[in-house]
């Protein structure tokens, strides 16, 4: 059996075939389907448009409708975009008439008008999505494909059916689709690039970018993030001028200056280098990616232009960059109209915390120090201490090998003190209404003074971490600091 043949097997395919020849018009499997058939990749999602005669409304809706009847489906209708969708046997089978699209100016939203097949394939975005099966009896299974999708899949090109600047200025959407299609479909073995001319379009069409809408950029973005090569893309957007569109702060990092002969680390691409490093530690630790992990790898040096200073006769500093970075977190999510919960907070938490780990390499390892890494990271330690991981980045192999060496051992640290201590997710054994009772206060600063003392005798091993050792601590400060004197 033929590629081809295999994913057409499906009954579904031949049923609608023969429904669609007995109500008079055409079907074809188009899309993603019929790419990724070739590419030998399982897709789920099947696409169904249908070629009718002049005149005929509503032609995908009315054979969705059919078949559904035929195989006792469910079928949900969208009149107002003309579809409608079937589950069958566990694949989404969705239906649309042929069609073809106008735009204005100001809008992606289209003109929509029937249309012939090879119309339709024309609105397309790619060639190599713009591919179709003919799903008709006199030529079931055979490939439609006016524009060289077929070619352009093996050469590993990304190429637009009309001329790119139409193409992208109708919806600009598609050229951060693009990008993240040559990034989604590249292997080591398989490359794909974009068309010299689309790239062209792209740096002239970039303004476009500012009829999108926030929430489907990040959608795009999100989707690049979990491709095996975002490093890829986020560099296509920077040399095309895409990305100081939405995400000016992380274009900023690009270049390097130089004082006296001296430079500085090249951070666009350094930051670039981190986020396929943790891709890589996923993988290696047999990890699910982590789309908000890629976020904080994204964004962990995203505070530097703001934080560099040159010193002479030490160099370039980027002191606090992980603090101002961290300050910048929600106020690009906001803008990005990203969620502003609890992904927001650990993006902002891993950025803020991403050089601690690094500090422990390089200083003698204190128990004191490790329960305050694990005290602040509480149950994102992992995630952070990849990060980190991922951040030890040099031209020098022999710095890397040693910093990754250390990098162990300060694990390893880690992993005994909280065998120890159990501070990972640890809680303060002293709570306010405890200490109101205990000294018939009401609620003021000396509450969060005494449990703040407790806190930091523990985490620097003053005190075991029990109620009763903290009790006693904080019944001695109470007294010796504010002069309180226990009421039991």
């Amino acid at each position: 059996m033929t590629k081809v043949e295999e994913y057409l097997d499906h009954p579904v395919f031949r049923l609608v075939g023969e429904t669609a020849g007995e109500l008079g018009v055409r079907a074809f499997v188009i899309g993603g389907y019929v790419r990724d058939c070739f590419l030998g990749v399982p897709n789920k999602d099947i696409d169904i448009v249908v070629e009718s005669k002049p005149g005929t409304e509503h032609a995908g809706i009315a054979l969705a409708e059919a078949v559904a009847a035929k195989c006792h489906a469910r079928v949900s209708v969208f009149k107002n975009f003309g579809t409608a969708m079937l589950k069958y046997h566990g694949i989404e089978v969705e239906f649309v008439g042929a069609r073809k699209e106008s735009y204005h100016r100001d809008s992606r939203k289209p003109i929509v008008e029937d249309g012939t097949l090879e119309e339709d394939q024309l609105r397309r975005d790619f060639t190599i999505n713009a591919m179709a099966f003919s799903l008709q009896k006199e030529d079931y299974g055979a490939l439609v494909d006016p524009f060289g999708g077929i070619r352009d899949l093996a050469a590993g090109i990304i190429r637009t059916p009309l001329e790119p600047r139409q193409t992208y200025s109708d919806d600009p959407l598609r050229m951060l689709r693009a990008i993240r299609f040559a990034a989604r479909l590249s292997t080591p073995e398989h490359p794909f690039t974009i068309v010299p001319e689309s790239l062209e379009a792209m740096k002239e069409m970039a303004g476009r970018m500012q009829i999108l809408s926030k929430e489907r950029i990040v959608e795009e973005l999100n989707k690049m993030l979990m491709t095996r090569t975002p490093a890829m893309a986020f560099e296509i957007m920077e040399d095309t001028g895409l990305l100081k569109e939405f995400l000016p702060e992380l274009s900023r990092l690009k270049g390097v200056e130089t004082v006296d002969g001296k430079g500085h680390k090249e951070n666009f691409s350094h930051t670039l280098q981190v986020l396929q490093n943790v891709l890589l530690f996923e993988a290696e630790e047999g990890r699910e990616p982590n789309l908000w992990l890629h976020w904080a790898a994204l964004l962990h040096d995203i505070g530097k232009p703001i934080s560099k200073r040159y010193v002479p006769g030490q160099g370039w500093t980027f002191h606090g960059h992980e603090v101002t970075g961290a300050r910048m977190v929600p106020k690009i999510f906001e803008k990005l109209k990203m969620p502003l919960n609890e992904k927001m907070k650990y993006v902002q938490k891993l950025v803020s915390l991403h050089l601690r780990p690094i500090a422990l390499v390089d200083d003698e390892v204190t128990d004191s120090a490790v329960r305050r890494l694990l005290f602040d990271a509480g149950e994102d330690i992992d995630d952070l201490m990849l990060l980190c991981n991922a951040d030890i980045t040099s031209k020098n192999p022999a710095k890397v090998a040693r910093l990754r060496r250390n990098f162990e051992a300060v694990k390893e640290k880690m992993a005994q003190v909280e065998a120890k201590d159990e501070i990972r997710n640890w809680k303060n054994p002293i709570t306010g209404d405890y200490v109101m009772e205990l000294f018939g206060l009401k609620p003021c600063n000396t509450i969060g003074q005494l449990k703040e003392m407790v806190k930091n005798a523990v985490l620097d091993g003053e005190i075991p971490y029990t109620f009763e050792a903290a009790d006693a601590y904080m019944r001695a400060k109470a007294k010796e600091v504010f002069g309180l004197e226990a009421k039991k």
